[in-house]
């Protein structure tokens, strides 16, 4: 098929559509309806099929760099403003399910190739698919090619007449014939499933962790947990907690805590040890320290919160004891920060004072959708870049990670720096839809400003305020 040929099918689906949502159906009966929707059902789950062919394409045809991305998930996120993990799934059904693109020769089957030629047909939908290629990616190392093949055909038989509930279950339950003893120990293996995963904070502020830990790593903490998480040990509730040498006995009397609740503060007592030792080294030019931001009103109430580095949110509370510790940095703006923020043209990367100011004000990396904590940003010249006479003041600059950062070229994204202090991003052609310019994912509460709040006009840094003049109502910059 020709390339207008493609465009030309493409606009008879869209006619096609446009039709179908014209169509009056108040006076269809019950059987039409069913039929209707039944014939639908068979087109939706056809056309990720198509879809995935076109991305495979894609991504043959040109790079995510000349697309103006620092990835393909980025080029689907941006371009279609849906999430990243949404992207992900596209992405990683496009590699398994479309044709594999070689080098030379004709195209080779799908990775999943009796999965891919039943979601072509609509007889599975993308919850089948799902489910299918998990199971698959469960089959342990030592599973042949036939065999593996017949595992993903005997899945598509069952979804072709299941929902995926049930699918998921006849899965488990091959995977449990063909393995019954369990895999046997292997470092490879055991390198491949470590990790400690945070989810996302709650809303009472608390985080969780899930561990999976090599025999080394929890060799490590089982000592350490033996230490510091022994009845009587770095007790929050004791007024002189005992953090070294050994608890007394009253200590140790009153300790009700339980071994989770223990081992939870040993982990703090450990990290703060870890910071106040001075040797974890610098991150981004700062050394390793916890970076929060709060407003002057909330110190002086004692309410409200704080919001790290990191974008942990911290109750006022907890930032006041806090900075009774070591190697913390608390940012507060009060029209004046008493540190010289301003280097114009004296050198090219921002002091330690610039980024806790940078940090404070915008909380990570300032494009859109871009989820990247501070902690993981640079200072980016926002408004001129340094190579072509930018200064390296505050308000000329703004947090952007790496990647983001080297994004900003001739023929690429582009930034400037709006009346509020915030940076905005502009897309190259390829990727500007008119989606917004600003991260509102850092701090959120730039999503409540009134619509009809104009930018302050006409307002500019003062060179002898440091930082430059102060946002809205004491908030933090």
């Amino acid at each position: 098929m020709s390339t207008g040929d493609l465009r030309a099918a493409v606009a008879t689906v869209v006619a096609a559509v446009d039709e179908l949502a014209a169509a009056d159906c108040d006076l269809a009966t019950r059987a039409e309806l069913v039929d209707v929707l039944d014939e639908l059902e068979t087109v939706w789950c056809r056309l990720p099929a198509l879809r995935h062919r076109l991305l495979a394409r894609l991504q043959v045809e040109t790079t995510p760099q000349q697309m103006g991305a620092k990835n393909w998930k980025d080029v689907l996120a941006i371009r279609w403003r849906i999430s990243t993990s949404e992207a992900h799934r596209r992405l990683t059904d496009a590699a398994l399910l479309a044709p594999r693109q070689p080098v030379t020769g004709p195209p080779l089957p799908p990775v999943l190739h009796a999965t891919a030629v039943a979601q072509e047909k609509g007889l599975i939908n993308a919850q089948h698919v799902e489910v299918i290629r998990k199971a698959v990616d469960k089959l342990p190392g030592f599973v042949d090619t036939t065999t593996r093949e017949q595992f993903e055909v005997d899945l598509v038989r069952d979804a072709v007449g299941a929902g995926p509930s049930a699918v998921k279950d006849a899965a488990d339950q091959r995977l449990f014939l063909l393995d019954q003893d369990g895999p046997e120990p292997d470092d490879t293996e055991r390198a491949r499933t470590r990790g400690v995963t945070k989810r996302p904070q709650r809303r009472d502020a608390m985080t969780d962790l899930a561990a999976r830990l090599t025999p080394e790593a929890w060799a490590v903490w089982e000592v350490l947990f033996a230490r510091y998480a022994a009845p009587g040990m770095c007790n929050p509730d004791d007024p002189q907690p005992c953090t070294s040498g050994t608890p007394t006995q009253a200590q140790i009397d009153n300790d009700h805590r339980n071994l989770a609740q223990r081992q939870h503060d040993a982990l703090l007592a450990v990290g703060r040890i870890a910071l106040m030792s001075g040797e974890a080294g610098q991150l981004n030019g700062l050394p390793v320290s916890v970076i929060i931001r709060t407003t002057l009103q909330d110190l002086e109430s004692r309410a409200g919160i704080g919001v790290t580095g990191g974008g942990t949110r911290l109750p006022i509370r907890d930032v006041i004891k806090m900075a009774g510790h070591a190697n913390h940095y608390l940012a507060v703006f009060d029209r004046s920060t008493g540190s010289a923020l301003d280097l114009f043209r004296t050198r090219r990367v921002a002091s330690p004072a610039q980024r806790i100011m940078l940090i404070a004000r915008d909380g990570g990396c300032t494009k859109p959708c871009c989820t990247v904590g501070a902690y993981g940003s640079q200072a980016h010249h926002a408004t001129t870049d340094w190579a072509q006479g930018g200064n390296t003041n505050v308000n000329d600059l703004g947090l952007a990670c790496p990647p983001d950062n080297r994004a900003v070229k001739e023929g690429g994204w582009s930034t400037a720096m709006n009346g509020r202090h915030e940076v905005e991003w502009t897309p190259p052609p390829h990727l500007d839809t008119g989606q917004t310019r600003v991260n509102t994912h850092h701090r959120p509460e730039l999503l409540l400003r009134p619509p009809d709040d104009d930018e302050p006009a006409g307002e500019t840094a003062d060179p002898a305020q440091p930082g430059g003049p102060a946002p809205p109502g004491d908030q933090v910059a």
